[in-house]
């Protein structure tokens, strides 16, 4: 567990470290100053006072050493907390950044959303609050035994052997504990997921809201919370109590000892006597760090089912860069033998796609849903690495570019049009930061979004809102269309960017796509047939595979599946709602 508190801290390792050492020392510190009562009850009962208050001064420094000591290694905790919430985070994120989109499943997305917010809060209370009272209250008992082995051997050793029997059950609870925290950790994680996407959804969920529908999947999840909810209550409950119990028994078994040697004492009762209520007050004090010990093992049970999420993050495969980065020549885009599955036991979306795209050329890609027309798109971005073969741009590997390298030679128009909180400016600008207001004017132009921005009172600076939701999904698209336009990398990749738009801007799109020739590779997935048309090249995906490739002229005049593809269309076009007419009179 410290293991991966130290990985999530990152550059901040070495003041973990530091802090561990000095709560250790704490314990050790402050068992030595518990340790002095036992001269010092002794000389006093002997009525020895200068012995004793040599002893008391002893005392009464240890006691401003802890004080003293105890803030630095609390000011040391809030540190690391802090560098939890802040660095810790960005570690995180850093790493998920270089993750392959595959990795982002709805599961791990949830989990990850919850680690970020709740999980990271839960490890940055563990040093000031629960590590510190954890690792001195386990120091000062051993520091003690120490001294009751002065006092009276038999009491020490009786001490000694409850020591790792006390150990056993506090494991024993940890783990009883463990698979019911697991468990509520993710039902957490899901019902915070299904409550954002209650907000997101509303109106989906208002026009399908027959008999409670749009409420019934948040209430399930909820249900679900409840359930593993009472669990953990359940089982946490069992544990404290378990661990309590235990802590009690140690006391009970160091008091039959106690009262043994008070009875079996020969010779001068009176300082046997002494010698057992000195030892019974370090007996008292050997027990409160336990019970503390005792009353943070559960909380840290809980942080460690977030740290183990967070390990589990931390220890999912980022994609490899390359010791010796290579840059690409030009824009050209060339497949040899690729074939790609997501996971070791699952199927080939793609199997031994050969292709050449040149530099400067439209292609366009067809095929039927669930064909690998996005998978092929991802593959040339590199979300994920081929299973086997390779895709080069310009020449390169992909793996042996840089992900900046990669980033400035590709622009995208993905499916899922997404918007950050901000103006239309703002997001247009994250294509190119620094890009100019002529710059961002043009690529408006050229999205479509003109008509748009003069409709809209303050054009360029009006807010999108979360995820978009101000602007309609054509807007939303248009938006992120000028955003890949204005980047100007020498590869842009288009999967059904006119999906959501009407005929007037779909001709506009396209002949924005047209105008682009000889400046960019383009390769668009799309199912309108006048920007299939418009390309230079043409390849027909089924299965994974690529079944047929060529101009347009010459995949029409073969009477393959492009000529299908393109009659289907045609029927598709010249539909009419013929029967209202026919029953006018």
């Amino acid at each position: 567990m410290l293991k991966t508190f130290i990985q999530l801290l990152g550059g901040h390792a070495p003041a973990a470290r530091r802090y561990l050492l000095m709560t250790v020392l704490y314990g050790v510190f402050s068992g030595l100053t518990i340790s002095t009562l036992a001269p010092v009850m002794l000389h006093l009962l002997n009525n020895e006072m200068p012995a004793a208050s040599a002893w008391l001064a002893a005392l009464a420094a240890g006691m401003a050493l802890c004080w003293a000591w105890r803030r630095r290694v609390e000011q040391a905790g809030i540190g690391l907390a802090v560098a939890v919430l802040q660095g810790g985070r960005q570690h995180l994120g850093a790493h998920v950044a270089q993750l392959p989109l595959g990795w982002f499943t709805p599961d791990n997305s949830a989990r990850l959303g919850h680690v970020i917010t709740q999980g990271t809060m839960a490890v940055a209370q563990l040093p000031a609050h629960v590590l510190t009272p954890l690792i001195s209250g386990s120091i000062i008992p051993l520091v003690l035994l120490v001294t009751l082995f002065a006092l009276h051997p038999p009491l020490a050793l009786v001490a000694l052997m409850a020591l790792p029997l006390l150990v056993a059950v506090l494991l024993f609870s940890t783990r009883l504990g463990r698979r019911a925290d697991h468990r509520f950790q993710q039902h957490f994680a899901a019902t915070s997921q299904r409550m954002v996407e209650f907000a997101q959804a509303q109106s989906v969920l208002r026009a399908f809201n027959g008999d409670g529908g749009g409420t019934r999947l948040l209430a399930q999840s909820l249900e679900q919370q409840r359930n593993s909810g009472m669990g953990l209550i359940i089982r946490a409950s069992l544990a404290a109590l378990l661990n309590s119990w235990a802590v009690q028994a140690t006391f009970a078994a160091l008091l039959l000892a106690a009262g043994l040697w008070l009875g079996d004492l020969a010779g001068d009762p009176a300082e046997g006597a002494v010698a057992v209520i000195v030892a019974l007050v370090l007996v008292c004090r050997f027990i409160d760090p336990l019970q503390d010990v005792a009353s943070h093992v559960e909380i840290l049970r809980g942080a460690h089912g977030q740290l183990q999420e967070i390990e589990r993050i931390l220890a999912a495969t980022p994609l490899p860069e390359p010791t010796l980065p290579l840059q690409p020549l030009d824009g050209a885009i060339d497949l040899h033998g690729v074939s790609l599955r997501y996971s070791a036991a699952g199927p080939d979306v793609l199997r031994g796609v050969n292709l050449h795209i040149p530099a400067g050329s439209m292609t366009a890609i067809i095929g039927a849903s669930g064909s690998g027309k996005t998978s092929l798109m991802h593959l040339i971005a590199r979300f994920f690495d081929a299973t086997q073969g390779r895709v080069q741009i310009g020449g390169v590997d992909v793996r042996k570019m840089t992900r900046a390298s990669l980033t400035d030679s590709i622009s995208q128009v993905l499916q899922d049009t997404w918007l950050f909180q901000g103006s239309i400016a703002d997001n247009i600008r994250i294509g190119k930061p620094d890009a100019s207001d002529a710059e961002v004017l043009q690529a408006v132009r050229m999205a479509g979004l003109t008509g748009t921005l003069e409709r809209l009172p303050e054009g360029l600076a009006t807010a999108v809102g979360e995820g978009g939701a101000r602007l309609s999904g054509g807007e939303r698209q248009r938006v992120t269309i000028a955003r890949a336009l204005i980047r100007q990398a020498p590869v842009l990749l288009v999967d059904e960017a006119t999906a959501a738009l009407d005929a007037e801007n779909q001709a506009v799109i396209a002949q924005t796509l047209h105008s682009l020739r000889g400046r960019c590779t383009r390769v668009v997935i799309a199912h309108q047939l006048d920007t299939v048309a418009m390309a230079d090249h043409i390849v027909v995906l089924e299965d994974g595979q690529v079944v047929e490739q060529g101009t347009p002229a010459a995949l029409r005049a073969s009477g393959g599946r492009y000529a299908r593809f393109l009659e289907q269309r045609r029927t598709a076009s010249g539909w009419r709602i013929a029967a209202a007419q026919a029953e006018q009179p």
